[in-house]
């Protein structure tokens, strides 16, 4: 019998082009989409040098010193800044036409003029500063201590670095791959349009079809359990085909626990699903109704998972950790987000462990609703 059920079924879902549309082809145009409008994104963070320019005054013909270290800083092919030595008239006009981030008046103290506020303009500053704080530093030791000169260009040319940058991961900064996590969290809640559609098909009072479901000589429970797993195989596929095109067609890298990463798919599915079937099970009318609220839902938490503006994930976390904790999309891109930049598995098995909880309330919930729908007549 339940192979009988579980065939049939499958080729009636199979035919069901809509639903086939929005949690399969609709998610890989969506990731396309992505991918050609953040492709550019990382290359977009790397440093290049600022343009800079100084005002050919006298003080700065005569400051050889500053000159050397302007000098230092805009050679070699890791150079902090692009130099033009103009007339004021000029520097202003090149300001104005935003061919400069800023430019440099030498003076005591060292001027510097921007048009605006930036890191590029930040940057300008602390270098200016650094060489002040320097010069000055210098000026005083050679007035009190002029015979350890020597000591003090050895400190000066050998300047030793006391911070050393450590990574906590042995993976590469990605920042694309949020957009990417948070579209595979929604795809995987997408599958609640397979949920919806069996809770659907034994409501007796939603449609015909549901209504001769109800008549068959087999428990509507067992009817609903085997048609379940028809359209989770179906989404499983679905979700396994996205993950596919997404590494060998876009070439998206989800790091080395190539299990996990199926494992959590699988549990994000089940979660999409049985997430879909308790809002049908809850609420008692009509199909259109029911995908607007599931869509509706399902759009929210994508939202404060960090899918349109990555910043709202940090913000949730930082300033409403229990949100995040309850936002199941966010818990799935967060189990993706812990596989790939961390080590150890302890973030990613928390992140699974409440997913698991919300998996099981939703299948619970929609087990004590519909094992109670009774009907007068058929």
């Amino acid at each position: 019998m339940f192979l009988h059920i579980f065939t049939y079924r499958l080729k009636c879902l199979l035919r069901n082009r809509e639903n086939i549309f929005w949690t399969l082809l609709f998610p890989l145009i969506l990731a396309t989409l992505f991918y050609f409008a953040f492709s550019n994104l990382n290359s977009a963070e790397a440093f290049s040098a600022i343009d800079i320019a100084v005002v050919d005054n006298e003080q700065y013909r005569k400051d050889e010193n500053f000159k050397a270290a302007l000098e230092k800083a805009s050679t070699g092919n890791d150079r902090l800044f692009n130099v033009s030595v103009v007339s004021g008239e000029k520097a202003d006009e090149m300001l104005m036409n935003s061919e400069i981030d800023g430019y440099i008046i030498v003076d005591w103290p060292i001027r510097l003029v921007v048009s605006k506020s930036g890191m590029k303009q930040t940057i300008i500053k602390t270098f200016i500063d650094n060489y002040m704080h320097t010069f000055s530093a210098v000026s005083t030791l050679m007035s009190e201590t002029p015979d350890k000169i020597q000591n003090l260009a050895y400190i000066l040319n050998n300047r030793i670095n006391y911070v050393r940058e450590v990574s906590g991961t042995t993976s590469e900064p990605n920042n694309i791959l949020l957009y990417f996590f948070s579209l595979i969290a929604m795809t995987c809640f997408y599958g609640g349009f397979w949920g919806m559609r069996e809770v659907s098909d034994i409501q007796a009072d939603i449609s015909a079809v549901a209504a001769r479901v109800n008549t068959a000589p087999v428990h509507k429970l067992k009817t609903f359990l085997y048609n379940s797993f028809a359209s989770v195989i179906i989404h499983l596929s679905e979700m396994f085909i996205m993950l596919a095109y997404l590494v060998f067609v876009l070439d998206i890298d989800f790091g080395q626990k190539s299990f996990y990463v199926l494992l959590t798919v699988f549990i994000g599915s089940l979660a999409g699903f049985y997430f879909g079937a308790f809002i049908s099970a809850i609420v008692r009318k009509q199909e259109g109704l029911k995908v607007g609220i599931m869509v509706s839902v399902t759009m929210i938490c994508t939202f404060f998972a960090g899918m349109m503006n990555q910043d709202i994930k940090y913000i949730i976390s930082r300033k409403a950790p229990l949100l995040a904790y309850l936002n199941p999309i966010s818990l799935l891109t967060d189990a993706f987000y812990a596989l790939y930049y961390y080590d150890t598995l302890t973030r990613f098995f928390s992140n699974i462990a409440v997913l698991a909880v919300f998996t099981a309330a939703f299948c619970t919930g929609t087990y004590l609703i519909i094992r109670r729908q009774k009907y007068a007549s058929l």
